[in-house]
């Protein structure tokens, strides 16, 4: 609808064998934040690309893709069409989608609408609903008393000051996993105004109904030890899918975004739902 979206692609969409060139299938990334950027995912994700086209993708007004002042299209059903738009665009049939964190809620919300169009459907350290409470405990147990106020600070008391967004990427992100990970803003393209439009005006997001519509295949996959997107929020996703739609995985060990703490147990996993 005239915005332009970022992607980067890796791998190829033909496979080429003695007698034809065969269609492989892809698998679509969606990145977290809101207001970061495809970053998160790589180099990580890149080795998908021996069974799929693997592409990232910058939601419209983050990272590379345009809209970055105009908040008209911040927004869920948005960013949910837009992945069918930019599907139609490529002449891309039936992807894989793999939606982490704040990219989960496009996915979620991206498959009720358009139930036909994702084969397959990933919903990685994410949630349909806030449970501030659980959360901060989360951050207390991991970061202390301030890890838990700079977690209320935004999210309950909803101060969206850049100050206080300052703190929070300081103080809470080195506590989202177990070990140091290229996870934050360093390299990303960020736009901050995404983020505090989005925590303005979702505050009270609750996409229940909408993960009761969701008729693909579904992989949810949760660190158990992620505070931001406790692997009780996995679980309760995983009971709202229809019968026989849904799969839980919960790894242990792994924080938000399982792949950085166990790269080979969540590569298995993938492999596995993927294949």
């Amino acid at each position: 609808d005239g915005c332009r979206l970022f992607f980067d692609v890796v791998g190829s969409g033909l496979e080429p064998t003695d007698t034809a060139m065969v269609d492989r299938p892809t698998l679509l990334l969606l990145h977290g934040g809101p207001g970061f950027d495809h970053s998160l995912f790589r180099p990580y994700f890149d080795r998908f690309a021996d069974s799929h086209q693997v592409i990232y993708l910058d939601h419209r007004g983050q990272g590379r893709s345009d809209q970055r002042r105009d908040p008209s299209g911040w927004d869920l059903d948005t960013w949910a069409d837009d992945v069918v738009r930019f599907c139609d665009a490529l002449g891309i049939e039936h992807p894989a989608v793999l939606g982490g964190s704040f990219g989960g809620f496009v996915a979620m919300r991206y498959a009720a609408r358009h139930p036909g169009h994702p084969s397959r459907l990933v919903l990685a350290s994410t949630l349909a609903r806030r449970d501030t409470e659980l959360t901060a405990r989360r951050f207390q147990e991991r970061g202390g008393p301030e890890a838990a106020a700079s977690y209320r600070r935004i999210y309950v008391d909803h101060d969206l000051s850049p100050e206080a967004w300052a703190e929070y990427m300081t103080r809470n992100l080195p506590l989202y996993n177990n070990r140091p990970s290229a996870f934050g803003p360093e390299r990303a393209w960020t736009n901050l105004r995404v983020t505090q439009h989005f925590d303005a005006h979702f505050a009270d997001m609750d996409l229940r109904g909408d993960v009761a519509r969701i008729v693909a295949p579904t992989l949810v996959l949760a660190g158990r030890d992620d505070p931001m997107a406790p692997h009780e929020a996995a679980a309760e996703i995983a009971a709202l899918l229809p019968a026989g739609t849904g799969r839980l995985e919960i790894i242990d060990g792994a924080g938000h975004g399982t792949f950085r703490d166990q790269p080979e147990r969540t590569e298995q996993v993938l492999r596995d739902f993927l294949g």
